[in-house]
């Protein structure tokens, strides 16, 4: 394990990096380059040089809306990286009517409500209506479709003005350069941390293994036991069997 330069630990030693829990600040063009590697699939968790990512925030604006089978709102934003993005989310239905509660929206994010009148569909935020060119600010899970990345909406701010979305482009540069641009290096604290959490997995591990080896073991003598009662109960019971045979054929003698 190189301190310097870790490499792909358990998913629970990622805590000490500082892009694993956190809205990471990236770009479109980023999300397509993030990379999934051996023994993580399937858990959206990707990495940007060695830096495992669950969540990101993007800022651009809306460039197309789409609605899919009337369960789902694509949102595509073109944040002017070189590449589009495509941020869904869900619509609730009315099965989900429990969720209205919980959301206080139709969707599943809670400011985010979609209507249709006449057969055009509208999406506001904040009770503020959105169209194509509104500039948003969305925090989102990664997934994959056919192969090519899209977002799953978790929150959405409406950005109004130039200065706030200047400053969430500010926000993005900062946290390229000090973060992003450069390789995460565990501190020796966190090295040891890491390594005394390895020791209480093995440790772990170990006496799981050992409970197990214990258990097969007492059941293995709970069967054996249960067997040779069993067969002294056939025994007795033979034998048993055998008296009132002898009986039976010598009443038939006399």
């Amino acid at each position: 394990m190189n301190a310097r330069y870790p490499q792909i630990y358990p998913a629970y030693c990622f805590n000490a990096s500082p892009t694993y829990n956190t809205w990471v600040k990236v770009t479109a063009a980023d999300v397509h380059g993030l990379r999934v590697e051996s023994g993580f699939e399937g858990q959206n968790i990707y990495f940007h040089l060695n830096h495992p990512i669950r969540y990101v925030r993007l800022v651009g604006p809306i460039v197309a809306i789409q609605e899919i089978a009337s369960k789902w709102i694509v949102l595509t934003l073109d944040d002017g990286s070189g590449a589009t993005i495509e941020v869904q989310v869900a619509r609730l239905s009315d099965d989900d009517g429990a969720n209205f509660i919980d959301f206080n929206s139709n969707t599943t994010v809670q400011n985010l409500n979609v209507t249709r009148n006449f057969g055009l569909t509208k999406i506001t935020i904040d009770s503020c209506l959105v169209d194509i060119g509104s500039v948003v600010k969305v925090k989102c899970t990664i997934s994959e479709f056919r192969r090519v990345k899209r977002l799953d909406l978790k929150r959405v701010t409406l950005l109004n003005t130039t200065d706030e979305e200047a400053t969430a482009w500010s926000e993005l540069v900062n946290f390229r350069k000090n973060v992003l641009s450069k390789p995460w290096m565990l501190s020796t604290p966190e090295l040891k941390k890491i390594e005394k959490g390895l020791e209480k997995e093995r440790r772990k591990e170990k006496e799981i293994q050992k409970k197990k080896a214990e258990y097969e073991q007492a059941k293995l003598a709970k069967k054996q036991k249960y067997a040779e009662s069993l067969k002294r109960y056939e025994e007795k019971q033979e034998r048993v069997r055998r008296k009132e045979e002898i009986i039976m054929n010598f009443g038939a003698l006399i």
